[in-house]
């Protein structure tokens, strides 16, 4: 048991380092050989907050754990929102722009609404990952139609913060580091989600606890660090848009993405349980969003502190179903 949890905590530290690492590695590389940052910020800083998602959901879909995989994607989704986003309004009150609410949210409804009906008839095929994956392509193609007028598509927004912030030289310079920083964060993700995958299972196991609900709660708290800590610090900083456009996208892609990726693998069982709760709390948290910003264009802290409330009791409501 403590050798599970050592390797639980090892593998969160690594999947929170890995995306860092190569998310900047890369972004600094693409800039320096002169990619755009518009491309930049719709693929690499996007992907990189879903990666450890994505690379948990992969390898719990090769190993034959489908619990765990769409467990850490739907957690994922409600912990967005009901806890990350939360927290931040509660942190900072945040304004919105109406943009957001107007094309991204609704984009996000509709991720949610395609893994219902998808995952309806107990697996995620191969033929359902490549729709999905569909998906994402025109999203992307979207999002940078969206950009070059001049609507400042909030993935775009996020990568211009964090350029800021990580020091970032459009130049030459330091481009064997940031292959570096790449690789390394490469290997962290893989070594971190295997450490986590297999930790998390043992602990459920040894617990009693299923993996469906350990994928639901603490694999999917895990694979959210990236969001969190984005989000919050942008909630602090008064950077609404990057806290909001952080987890929308996210949300966006983890279903798109991860689900769109993860499949081609090995086809996803979905446990039919989850459309007696998970589901249809993911549906409404990402309906409730929209609802709760579309006054006065904020997201207050009482908001916020009831999307907590709300993610709490989603949690009293696994733990009691578990028995």
């Amino acid at each position: 048991m403590l050798i599970d949890a050592v390797m639980f905590a090892g593998g969160l530290a690594a999947l929170y380092y890995g995306a860092d690492w190569l998310v900047r590695g890369a972004a600094r590389l693409a800039r320096s050989l002169g990619i755009s940052a518009i491309i930049v910020g719709l693929t690499i800083v996007a992907f990189g907050t879903s990666a450890p998602e994505l690379i948990v959901t992969i390898l719990a879909a090769a190993r034959g754990q489908p619990d765990v995989a769409v467990g850490n994607v739907v957690g994922s989704n409600i912990v967005n929102i009901g806890l990350i986003l939360g927290l931040s309004a509660v942190v900072s009150a945040m304004r919105i722009q109406a943009g957001i609410i107007l094309r991204e949210m609704p984009i996000m409804i509709g991720a949610a609404l395609a893994l219902i009906a998808l995952g309806a008839d107990g697996v995620i095929s191969r033929a359902d990952a490549l729709l999905l994956f569909a998906c994402f392509i025109g999203f992307m193609l979207y999002m940078l139609r969206a950009a070059r007028r001049g609507s400042a598509p909030v993935l775009e927004a996020e990568f211009q913060d964090f350029e800021q912030d990580s020091g970032m030289m459009p130049t030459g310079a330091g481009r064997g580091r940031d292959v570096l920083l790449i690789l390394l964060g490469l290997v962290a993700l893989v070594v971190g989600a295997e450490l986590l995958v297999r930790a998390a299972v043992s602990l459920a196991r040894a617990a009693g606890v299923s993996e469906l609900v350990i994928g639901l709660t603490i694999v999917s708290v895990g694979t959210s660090l990236p969001e969190l800590a984005t989000s919050v610090v942008a909630a602090f900083r008064r950077e609404a848009d990057i806290a909001v456009g952080n987890v929308v996208g996210s949300n966006i892609f983890n279903v798109v993405v991860v689900l769109g990726i993860a499949p081609l693998v090995n086809p996803i069982a979905v446990a039919s349980s989850l459309y007696d709760l998970e589901m249809w709390v993911m549906l409404a948290f990402s309906l409730l969003l929209p609802i709760l910003c579309r006054s006065g264009l904020r997201l207050a802290r009482v908001e916020g502190g009831l999307l907590i409330v709300g993610y709490a009791i989603f949690i009293w409501a696994l733990i009691a179903r578990a028995g």
